[in-house]
């Protein structure tokens, strides 16, 4: 792999972000990064992010011979310059095509939302595993699935990685043989240009409620809106929760780039919809419990009848929830060409990783450990154990990240006021925040007629008493880290047992 500067140049002429060069112009390059440490000779190294101009005469040393940024540097005298108006698109560009733009030789399936994400991009793999016989990769928040060899599966950092990361690891998933790609894309790779100039096969919309809105994140819900509705404008077929609220402004946005007929709405029978809008499948549930739930889908348009999807479909993963989330993967399945029976046994054998993950006890309550890290997902969680238990109580231990998610503080009080009758507030993510600060702040929106609450600063602490104060006919919730192996403390990912491993050893002691 490789890039020289008549294509770096006619890429950024062509998309317009090329405002001065500098420096040889017969470069070839053989690298492309932008951390110093991983320079190599002949890299062309990025000035991005968090940058400063001693991270350049590091990558110089160490044999960057170009560099692309925003504005020239003396540290990079000697170097070919490339001076562009928007470092991340430019980043985005590029690393497409050094990579050899790995995504024309991958069926790309993208869903955003601010819930569900994750567990209907498994959903979603777990179809196209079966459907391409393992021949698809996976890039979501919990793992990062490039083959099927152990070495090629690993954790997430970021949602949706830096865009180098990402072609750099589409490239890696065609070399190892993979067809097929789902991937989760958050708000924030719009907001800064990670998937800059990507096109999906099919992007699928499942839901917006406000979140991600603070200092460091979108300032306002129009932003984040906007952002969200990105993945729309560039996806070939769409695929719309019609249930979702500002359905009008979705659905618009899918009608820019996306002709009508490439455009699918679905929702559950019954559902008051925000538009009148005519939908092309519903789905209706037959019967869940705690461990699984089954449910109809039925197509109601003629270009849904010819994916010929209808049919009932056993879920693993319980929730009623999540069976819109596996309605919106069916579809998407469909389209990639993945029969009904192809995703009926997929989806009976899903597992997601930090979602409803349940450890029983013979002298507490049952304890459930997801990753609820908002209103939406807490309030549907909480809800929905409330109606299949008859619980005694409703034990929850949470906290909220620092220097992101604000407005998620306000919607645990809220959700926490609705469904829960004991809370037990603690660290979650903290960053650069006070985690005590941060409970207050979430304490603040709980009606403390409704909700007892607590402080507990030390989350394996929390969980403890949590679990002990418990009863056999309580339950416990342990909400936001699922299977989450570190904290955010200070800059810095702190080793973290796990929630799902504490309340398991809680258990075992007693």
């Amino acid at each position: 792999m490789s890039l020289d500067m008549t294509q770096v140049l006619t890429l950024l002429q062509e998309h317009q972000l090329l405002t001065a060069t500098a420096g040889n112009q017969g470069r070839q390059f053989t690298s492309v990064t932008y951390d110093s440490r991983q320079v190599q000779p002949d890299t062309l190294f990025f000035c991005k992010g968090n940058f400063k101009p001693e991270y350049l005469t590091a990558a110089k040393a160490a044999g960057a011979t170009g560099y692309v940024a925003e504005t020239v540097y003396p540290e990079g005298a000697g170097m070919t310059a490339i001076t562009v108006s928007n470092i991340q698109q430019a980043m985005a560009l590029l690393g497409a095509a050094f990579y050899g733009y790995p995504q024309n030789d991958l069926f790309i399936i993208a869903f955003t939302g601010t819930k569900g994400k994750t567990t209907s991009a498994y959903f979603e793999h777990h179809i196209q595993r079966t459907h391409t016989h393992d021949k698809a990769a996976l890039f979501s928040t919990i793992d990062r699935v490039l083959g099927n060899q152990p070495d090629q599966r690993f954790k997430s950092d970021l949602t949706t990685p830096e865009s180098l990361d990402l072609f750099h690891d589409m490239r890696a998933a065609v070399t190892n043989g993979m067809t097929h790609l789902v991937m989760e894309v958050s708000s924030q790779a719009y907001k800064k240009n990670r998937v800059y100039g990507l096109t999906y096969d099919v992007g699928i919309f499942l839901n917006i409620t406000p979140d991600h809105i603070g200092e460091n994140e979108h300032p306002t819900f129009a932003d984040y809106l906007f952002c969200k509705e990105q993945l729309l404008v560039n996806s070939r077929t769409c695929i719309i929760n019609a249930e979702t609220d500002h359905l009008e402004d979705v659905y618009q946005a899918a009608k820019t780039s996306t002709p009508p007929e490439n455009i699918y709405l679905y929702a559950r029978k019954g559902a008051k919809l925000q538009l009148p809008l005519d939908l092309d499948v519903q789905f209706s549930n037959d019967e869940e419990t705690l461990k699984d739930s089954a449910f109809d889908v039925q197509s109601i348009s003629d270009k849904a009848k010819s994916l010929a999807l209808d049919g009932t479909y056993a879920l693993s993963v319980p929730g009623d929830y999540n069976e819109s989330n596996a309605a919106s993967a069916i579809i998407a399945g469909a389209l990639s060409g993945a029969t009904a029976a192809e995703m009926q046994t997929a989806l009976t054998t899903v597992h997601v990783p930090g979602r409803m993950e349940m450890v029983t006890s013979s002298q507490y309550g049952t304890i459930y450990i997801d990753y609820a890290h908002n209103y939406a997902s807490l309030k549907a969680l909480l809800s929905f154990l409330r109606r299949q238990t008859d619980a005694g109580r409703v034990i929850v231990v949470v906290g909220s990240t620092g220097n992101k998610g604000v407005s998620r503080r306000k919607g645990f009080g809220k959700a926490l006021s609705e469904e829960a009758d004991l809370a037990i507030l603690t660290t979650d993510d903290p960053g650069y925040e006070d985690p005590r600060a941060i409970a207050d702040e979430i304490d603040s929106y709980i009606d403390h007629d409704k909700v007892q609450v607590a402080f507990e600063m030390d989350r394996k602490t929390a969980i403890r008493k949590a679990i002990e104060m418990s009863t056999k006919n309580d339950i416990v919730v342990l909400a936001g880290k699922g299977e989450d192996n570190y904290q955010k403390v200070n800059g810095v990912n702190t080793p973290y047992e796990t929630d799902v491993t504490i309340a398991k050893n809680v258990v075992e002691e007693n």
